[in-house]
């Protein structure tokens, strides 16, 4: 891919949308592309993060480590963005990162994403926006998953 495709696809990504086109071009050249193949690790829970990553192509499923072995609890596509809490919040990896077909990436090193955030204050709001949402659907699955846990409770007492 072209530094022009490149630079058109991180337009199509709601995150950088606002971004002039000569930032991009900047984005695109000082982020490194990275490919996996199906079942390759791109990132794992507990690791510390040091960048954040944009699918160009493929699947990803994110999984987190449970008492009977890793939940799938998303499914990474094209243009999703993933591993930035842990670079915003200075905490290791809140799950780990499996392709599930050929996936391509763009990894955004954390330096030049903090940077990105300072220098456009909408992408730091858009970025708030989708932890928020994120954080929103996690809860939800959760108040469902207490609940389902509850009804076994009551329908098998111990």
């Amino acid at each position: 891919m072209s530094l022009k495709e490149e630079v058109e696809l991180l337009r199509q990504i709601p995150l950088f949308a606002q971004i002039e086109p000569a930032r991009l071009k900047l984005l695109a050249f000082t982020s490194e592309r990275l490919s996996y193949e199906p079942g390759q690790v791109l990132c794992r829970q507990g690791d510390m993060g040091d960048a954040a990553y944009i699918v160009i192509e493929g699947t990803a499923d994110v999984l987190v480590n449970s008492a009977n072995g890793p939940i799938t609890v998303a499914t990474l596509g094209p243009n999703d963005f993933v591993g930035e809490i842990a670079i915003l919040c200075d905490v290791p990896r809140t799950a780990t990162v499996q392709a599930v077909s050929r996936l391509v990436v763009l990894r955004i090193a954390k330096e030049l994403f903090f940077r990105l955030l300072s220098e456009f204050p909408s992408m730091a709001v858009t970025m708030l926006r989708e932890i928020a949402h994120r954080l929103e659907v996690t809860t939800t699955q959760l108040r469902g998953s207490v609940a389902e846990v509850q009804a076994l409770r009551l329908a098998h007492p111990s």
